[in-house]
């Protein structure tokens, strides 16, 4: 008789575990994991991009492109990806390209911005990037 009520007690005891151990996971928020990216800095974005749009640049700023970005932004930059990547910009968009200078375009590059990873320095001169820029802004030409 003792052994069937101690039984009982045990499992109650393991089912109030369980149920609060349940509501403490609901009720504790997802962590984030990775950082949120700073906004652009004033004086980033109102850095003027040093580099012409020449056709040279625009070409050279497309190879880029095709080799870093487009994976991600699109091959013809309308956020369009088969990686199932969001928050992706439309560069074709007027409004999106408004929205941002070209040292806005250029630091956003650099340092990242959400799950894009920064054009490090190492692996990009920065007339490589202000290439990039040039051409990002041919999109919204189109």
């Amino acid at each position: 008789m003792l052994g069937k009520s101690w039984l009982k007690i045990a499992t109650l005891v393991i089912a109030f575990f369980v149920f609060v151990w349940m509501l403490t996971a609901q009720q504790t928020p997802p962590q984030e994991t990775t950082p949120p990216k700073p906004a652009v800095p004033p004086e980033a974005a109102q850095k003027a991009n040093p580099v012409k749009p020449t056709p040279e640049s625009i070409s050279k700023g497309k190879k880029v492109y095709a080799i870093d970005c487009a994976l991600c932004h699109g091959e013809n930059g309308d956020g369009k990806n088969d990686m199932d990547v969001k928050n992706v910009p439309d560069f074709t968009n007027a409004d999106v390209q408004k929205s941002a200078t070209d040292g806005a375009w250029f630091y956003i590059i650099r340092k990242g911005k959400g799950d894009m990873p920064p054009e490090e320095t190492s692996r990009a001169k920065d007339d490589e990037v202000w290439n990039l820029v040039n051409y990002i802004r041919t999109f919204a030409k189109k």
